[in-house]
């Protein structure tokens, strides 16, 4: 699976997880195609995310303006935890910033609003900036 795949399929899997409190296998299960078998980047980034949540929430708080993050739409909010889960911890993937910023900013185009990808774009930055 492609690491852009593999993104878009973490972002379905932690929305559902967000959104119906399900555990994160059965997450992953539910956005597997019957033919696809687990992926390990899909794994990794769930993970992740799930296990440093709060610690990438905080960073992605500490960068809204006029926001809180319980507002920010569900699909947002989960682009911004994979790319900053990226930046921030996933230098043993062999991330450049700038590709994690990208990517998120791609997938916001297909699963967020016509706004989506800019204050995507604009929050990533700033946690960019500021390391």
């Amino acid at each position: 699976m492609k690491r852009r795949t593999a993104r878009e399929k973490a972002l379905q899997a932690l929305f559902q997880i967000d959104v119906s409190d399900i555990d994160k296998d059965t997450a992953i299960e539910h956005v597997l195609e019957e033919e696809e078998k687990k992926d390990p980047y899909l794994t990794k980034l769930v993970d992740g995310v799930l296990s440093h949540q709060t610690s990438i929430d905080e960073q992605i708080k500490s960068y809204l303006e006029n926001w809180t993050i319980e507002r920010i739409a569900n699909v947002d909010r989960n682009i911004l935890r994979i790319a900053a889960y990226e930046i921030l911890y996933g230098q043993d993937a062999d991330v450049p910033t700038n590709v994690a910023i990208d990517e998120a900013v791609e997938i916001a185009k297909v699963f967020g609003d016509e706004k989506s990808s800019k204050f995507i774009n604009g929050v990533l930055s700033k946690i960019k900036n500021n390391l």
